[in-house]
Formats: structure tokens, C-alpha cells, sequence
């Protein structure tokens, strides 16, 4: 009678095009689960794709539904999740269309002593990020076979970008009973591509790049400026994160435009930011490589302005980093100067600008770059000294100059006595335009407009064609 009853109500659903082992694994789930088992399995059938339904067997998806049960009894967080976030974003089999390997046993095998200590979802989202990936050997790298990799074949190849590595990270947090979906846009609105990454839900949903752990906590990442850009409005430049049940709406996969297998819900305004004043800045990322087509370099890279040493400094990616991970320095458009990487003990530097409004890239190969002039540095120190400090016996002023070096120094002489000549003719209590002002100043160098200071710095990053994926 149980199994007449459970057909029946598959028949009144419309469900009739189904294969004959989804009633089975409903009346299954029931006789192992009762009824809270027969609602899940209802739950995940109602909502799988047509190749799913006619393609996964009974045993595939009955551990599937029994792990994710175990995990619901093992784990303390995962005792207080809600039916329904626990049936959307902890039972399900699959993140986005990757290949429908098991992996909920594996995961939580390996990361059942990763949690151990952790009191809550987050901290055990937070040791997962930090630990897991070093344990699957499974990092970033552009060399993947294709961005949808499951758990499965990124571990046989050890490389995955950025959705690959969300899959496993959401999947190892499923596996624990920490719900969890992949979220991502398929266009920041800077035209740089696409990105995805990971939230998790402990009392309200927290999102974290994966395998990008950060100390601080969660709801940080180096996506955090271009996310807060995106546009609810505009599909191309909205946020999504995956869903399992179907309401409409679908995630928009870079990789398979025209597919609406996977569901999605748009949460662009949990990222987006509407009140921010509109500042005009022109943003420099800067990316160092060992030679061209070679593999990124970590690097300290300082800005200067080429008259003084008004700097700016960060560290550029390389390794296990998505592609568009990197240092981005905003400045006043038109601002130009030297970019100085440090690697080691061997410093080497390049020019850039003038800048044009927006935002542009980098990409400095360290073959190609000139080495630091010992005799420039010198002078840009003695002329960082207030003027009634600096020895008129320095060996700097009586050292001879390369070319090279006298174009470099002439501005900075020029521009140190521009700047005495202002001070003596501006009356006392005014202060002279672009000097220590809290904003963006002016400076004058070879006839360019130069950000006195330097507005910020902050890592951005993109999730398509280069990056990300």
C-alpha cells in the first residue's frame, strides 16, 4: 500500500515522465528515514534535472541522502539548520552541472578532524577553507581541463580556477552539514570577466573566497570592491547564487550559456553598494611574471610618483592565486611613474601612465625590467630630507649620470624647487593646493596631473576569460 501511496502522489505531481527507480528511491528514503527521509528525497527529485532523473541510480543518491542525514545528526551547527535551507543547500547531490561523482563519504572522512574543534558553522567553514585544499592537493591553476571540474577530477589533476574550487569547497561544507552554495556573476560590471565563490550559512548566509582563507574572518575577499558594484537590474552584471529548488530564475554558467539546469536566486543587493559617492580614480593592477607566457612571480611592488617618494606598496600573486588576484592601486587619472618590484635582494622597476579614468592591468615581465639606479635612490633620499638638512658634501651631487638616470633626476630637482619657490610666496596659514591635503592633490611632473597622495589600495579580481572560471 506504501508504495501505491507514494506513486500516487508522484502520478498527482505530474511526475509521470520519471524513471521508474524515483519512486523507489522515495519509498526507499521513507523506509530508512520516515518521514522526514521521504520528504528530502521528494524534495530532491522534484527539483533534479532530466538527465539526473534519468541517469543516477538508487544507490547514488540514497548515500547521498543518508550521509547528508548522518552529518544533520553528528554535527552540533548542523542541528540547528532549517528544513528547508538543510533540503536546498545541504542534502543536494551537485553544486552546478560538474559530473555526478560521489564524494559526500570522502569529504566527510577528511574533513570530520579538520572540524573538530570548531563551534559553530562558521568556524568549521573557516578551518575547512584553511586546511582542506592542502589535504586534496587542489589549487589554483588555469591548466584545468574545464571550469565545472568535480572533486574527482581536479584531484587527478591538481589544478582547478575558481568554480572548481567553490564545488569542492561547498561540497566539503555539505559533507559536515554546513549548508552551502557556489555564488558568482557572470560579468563584473569593469568588463573583466567573471568570478565565483562560496557562501555559507550560519544564522544568515557568509560568503568566503575558496581556498583563499582569511584570518579576519569571513565575509572578506579580494572580490569585495567589484561585487560591490554589481547591478541587480542588469542579468549580465548581477549576483547569483545556485539554488536547488527551482523558482524561476537560473545560475548563468560562462561555460554553457544556453543551459538552465541549475537554479539560482539573484542576491546582488547583498553585495552591491548604491549610496558610495561616485569618485573618478584611474586603478592600476599590476602583475609580475617570471617571462612572458611564464608562470607569476610574488613580489613587493611600490609606486612612485618619479619626483618623490610618494609610495604605495603591496605584494603581487603568484602560485595557487586566481589570475586576477592582485594589487590594485587607484590614483588620479592621469597620474603616471615607476612601478619598483623588489624579489629577493634585486630590485627592478618600469614606467607606466599617464593613467586614463577607469580601471587597467600590468603586466611586467622581469626579464624585461630595468634595474634600480642606486645614484637615483640616493638623490630621492637627499631630497627627502628637509632642505636645511641636506649635506652639500653628498657624494650623490658629485657622481656622474647616466642618460638615463639625468631624465630621472632632472624632474625631481625641478620639482623640489617648485615646491620651495611655493612655500616662500605663500602667505602664512594658506595652504598651497595639492600640499597635505586629506584629498587627491596636484602636483606638477612633466606636464601631468599626479594624485599627491594615493587614494587606496585594494585587491580586486575577475572570474572569466584570463581568471576565475
Amino acid at each position: 500500500m506504501r508504495v501505491i501511496r507514494v506513486v500516487s502522489v508522484l502520478v498527482a505531481l505530474g511526475w509521470t515522465a520519471w524513471s521508474a527507480s524515483i519512486p523507489d528511491f522515495v519509498r526507499l528514503a521513507q523506509d530508512r528515514h520516515g518521514a522526514a527521509g521521504e520528504s528530502a528525497a521528494r524534495f530532491l527529485a522534484e527539483h533534479m534535472t532530466e538527465s539526473d532523473r534519468s541517469n543516477l541510480s538508487n544507490e547514488f543518491l540514497l548515500e547521498n541522502l543518508d550521509l547528508a542525514f548522518r552529518a544533520r545528526k553528528e554535527f552540533p551547527w548542523a542541528t540547528q539548520v532549517p528544513e528547508a535551507v538543510f533540503l536546498n543547500d545541504v542534502l543536494p547531490y551537485a553544486v552546478f552541472d560538474e559530473p555526478r561523482d560521489s564524494w559526500r563519504s570522502e569529504l566527510m572522512t577528511l574533513s570530520r578532524d579538520l572540524v573538530k574543534d570548531a563551534r559553530s558553522a562558521s568556524e568549521a567553514a573557516q578551518a575547512l577553507n584553511r586546511q582542506l585544499f592542502k589535504l586534496v592537493n587542489v589549487h589554483y591553476n588555469t591548466g584545468r581541463k574545464r571550469p565545472n571540474q568535480s572533486l574527482k577530477e581536479s584531484k587527478a589533476l591538481g589544478k582547478a580556477t575558481c568554480t572548481g574550487l567553490s564545488i569542492i569547497l561547498v561540497e566539503a561544507c555539505r559533507s559536515v552539514g554546513i549548508p552551502a552554495r557556489a555564488v558568482g556573476t557572470p560579468m563584473w560590471t569593469n568588463e573583466r570577466g567573471n568570478h565565483t565563490w562560496v557562501e555559507i550559512w550560519d544564522g544568515d548566509w557568509h560568503f568566503a573566497g575558496a581556498d583563499e582563507y582569511d584570518a579576519g574572518g569571513l565575509d572578506r575577499g579580494w572580490f569585495v570592491g567589484d561585487a560591490s558594484k554589481a547591478r541587480a537590474n542588469e542579468p549580465r552584471h548581477s549576483i547569483y547564487a545556485t539554488s536547488w529548488r527551482r523558482e524561476g530564475s537560473s545560475f548563468p554558467m560562462v561555460w554553457a550559456r544556453n543551459s538552465t539546469d541549475v537554479a539560482a536566486v539573484n542576491v546582488t543587493a547583498r553585495y552591491a553598494k548604491t549610496d558610495a559617492a561616485p569618485v573618478e580614480i584611474a586603478a592600476l593592477g599590476v602583475r609580475l611574471w617570471d617571462r612572458s607566457g611564464g608562470t607569476r612571480l610574488s613580489a613587493k611592488v611600490c609606486v612612485l610618483d618619479g619626483v618623490r617618494r610618494s609610495c604605495a606598496l603591496a605584494d603581487t600573486k603568484s602560485g595557487t592565486s586566481d589570475l586576477n588576484d592582485m594589487p590594485r592601486f587607484s590614483l588620479a587619472p592621469g597620474a603616471q611613474g615607476w612601478l619598483r618590484f623588489t624579489v629577493g635582494t634585486e630590485v627592478r622597476e618600469m614606467p607606466f601612465g599617464p593613467l586614463a579614468l577607469g580601471e587597467s592591468t600590468v603586466d611586467a615581465r622581469w626579464p624585461e625590467l630595468t634595474p634600480a639606479s642606486v645614484t637615483v635612490d640616493a638623490m630621492r633620499e637627499w631630497l627627502d630630507l628637509p632642505s636645511n638638512r641636506r649635506p652639500a658634501e653628498a657624494q650623490v651631487l658629485s657622481q656622474a649620470l647616466s642618460k638615463t638616470e639625468a631624465e630621472r633626476v632632472l624632474p625631481m630637482v625641478a620639482a623640489d624647487r617648485i615646491a620651495e619657490l611655493v612655500a616662500e610666496r605663500t602667505p602664512k596659514g594658506v595652504r598651497a593646493r595639492g600640499q597635505n591635503s586629506p584629498v587627491v592633490g596636484e602636483g606638477v611632473w612633466q606636464g601631468t596631473v599626479w594624485a599627491a597622495e594615493l587614494v587606496d589600495f585594494h585587491a580586486r579580481g575577475r572570474w572569466g576569460t584570463q581568471g576565475g572560471e
